[in-house]
């Protein structure tokens, strides 16, 4: 049963530098330490974007730094917050298609994992690049991938939910091609589940009936009031990852809360 640990909006800053008073850096490592405590069997770590709060350098260092700490081996993609470029810079080795987006797909005994290049820049002009896109040459790609899964079934990975999420302002930056997309997901079939990030709160339903998960971040989080129109609030609520379990029968999914997380338990 293939077992994917997933971490979306890392949001690193350079050392000195916090946001919302949250260290970034800390509140990562911790999470790493715990993946590996915990889920050093994991078949893969998955990393959905915005990974460093400015797209800076020194701060993609940093996150390399830390993600070399990881036990199981990781796949990675960015977010409306990076710049493919220096990203592609720092992390040579990330995977990318033949066109230069970050984008890859992981075959395991029993399921394709396909991961998006959300990312709507350059040019960066607010807000529209702080939306998501996936342009002809991205939805070719996805169709692809679909198209050769074979029998596995596919879960698919990306930065921008490509739905509304009920968040008044962050739907209004949410992948803003979504029907393009969901004919790509509909025509092939095969899609089990959808997982995203973006929004930092934990969420999960269906769309056009393809299950979607969304996780928080391990730094800061989406304060609840569904109509708000700013995209930018941020309250300090414990740190998570994703859990993502394969079974005989489809797929478990699993938020951990890390920071509060309690392993010895008392028996009532």
């Amino acid at each position: 049963m293939t077992k994917l640990i997933i971490f979306t909006d890392l949001h690193m800053v350079p050392e000195g530098m916090t946001i919302i008073g949250l260290d970034p850096f800390q509140r990562l490592a911790a999470g790493i330490e715990h993946v590996n405590r915990y889920h050093a069997d994991a078949d893969r770590v998955i990393v959905m974007g915005d990974l460093a709060h400015r797209a800076d350098r020194a701060s993609y260092e940093r996150l390399k730094g830390l993600l070399d700490r990881l036990v199981p081996p990781f796949a990675i993609t960015i977010g409306n917050h990076d710049n493919r470029e220096t990203f592609a810079d720092v992390f040579p080795n990330a995977a990318q298609d033949e066109d230069g987006f970050i984008q890859d797909v992981i075959d395991f005994p029993d399921c394709r994992a396909v991961i998006l290049d959300t990312l709507f820049a350059p040019p960066y002009d607010y807000p529209r690049s702080h939306a998501g896109f996936l342009c002809t040459k991205r939805l070719a790609w996805l169709d692809r991938q679909l198209e050769t899964a074979g029998d596995l079934p596919v879960l698919l990975f990306m930065h921008h939910p490509p739905h509304e999420t009920g968040f008044t302002g962050m739907d209004m930056i949410r992948l803003i091609n979504e029907m393009d997309f969901y004919d790509v997901v509909k025509r092939q079939g095969n899609v089990l589940h959808i997982f995203a990030g973006h929004v930092h709160r934990t969420i999960s339903g269906s769309s056009r009936g393809v299950p979607f998960s969304v996780f928080k971040s391990p730094v800061h989080q989406q304060p609840m009031p569904f109509d708000s129109p700013d995209a930018s609030l941020s309250v300090d609520e414990p740190s998570a990852y994703g859990i993502a379990v394969m079974t005989d029968t489809g797929i478990l999914v699993h938020t951990e809360d890390y920071e509060i997380a309690v392993r010895d338990a008392a028996v009532a």
